[in-house]
Order: structure tokens, then sequence, then C-alpha cells
């Protein structure tokens, strides 16, 4: 009699369980889709923020820094060629003055290497959307229809 109590238990949970249809399927799918997606954009915000203040900071030592620096070559330049007025004045100027062009191809040239060198914006929201394009490619089909992007 146990076992028919726990039967009739069983077929009464049966019954008040929700059926399963397509529109309730897809209506999950939906809302997983949603929560990716959302989960995805707010990834993206954040490492927006996080690029937008690295590069703020960077800015900002960037034109502190070259203010300094300008007034004391300036001011070393001005030194050179009033120390040689009198003697090589014209050979003090062109010193000095290749001195700053090759200061200036050099830092272009830096420059030049760490823009070739720095990270991609947003490379793990693009790796996050990339799996995610992966999985869902790979449950429909059971392998993923296109290679990954680089």
């Amino acid at each position: 009699m146990d076992s028919g109590g726990n039967n009739q238990a069983e077929q009464q949970t049966a019954r008040q369980a929700p059926p399963r249809s397509v529109r309730g399927g897809a209506a999950r799918l939906g809302a997983s889709l949603l929560g990716l997606a959302r989960t995805r954009l707010e990834l993206a915000s954040i490492e927006f923020a996080e690029e937008r203040n690295r590069i703020e900071q960077q800015l900002v030592l960037l034109v502190a820094a070259a203010g300094f620096l300008m007034f004391g070559v300036l001011f070393a330049a001005v030194w050179v060629i009033v120390y040689f007025w009198d003697t090589n004045r014209l050979t003090a100027i062109a010193i000095v003055a290749l001195v700053f062009a090759a200061a200036g191809a050099a830092l272009l040239l830096v420059r030049s290497k760490a823009a070739r060198s720095a990270p991609t914006p947003f490379s793990a929201t693009i790796a996050e959307f990339e799996r995610d394009r992966a999985a869902l490619a790979g449950g429909m089909d059971g392998e993923p229809s296109a290679p990954p992007l680089p």
C-alpha cells in the first residue's frame, strides 16, 4: 500500500508539472540569449570604462611631462647657444637643431612601436562573443560551422 501512495503522489506531481511546449522552450532560449547578451554588454562597458580611464591617465601624464621637458630642453638649448655666442654661434645653433630633430625622430619611432604592441581594445569581449558563437553553432550542429575569428 505504501508503494501505491507513492505512485499516486508521482501521478499528481506529473499532472501539476507544466507541459513542455515549443513556445516555452523558445521563451527560455530567448531569456537565456538575452541574459547572455546582457552579460556581454556589461563586460564591454566595463572594458570601455577601463580603457577610457587608462587613456585619460596617459594623456594627463603625457601633457605634464611634455610641458616640463619642453621648458628644460628650451633652457638647455638657450644656454648652449649663449655659451658659444662669441665663438661659434652658427655651429651651436645647428648642433642644437640637429639634436632636437634626432630626439623628435627617436620619439616618433618609440611611439610607433608602442602603438603596434598595444593590446586590442575589448579583446575579452570579442573572445567571449566568439566562444558564445562557437557554443551556439556547436549546439545546433554538434560542431562549429565556421572557424573562429582571429
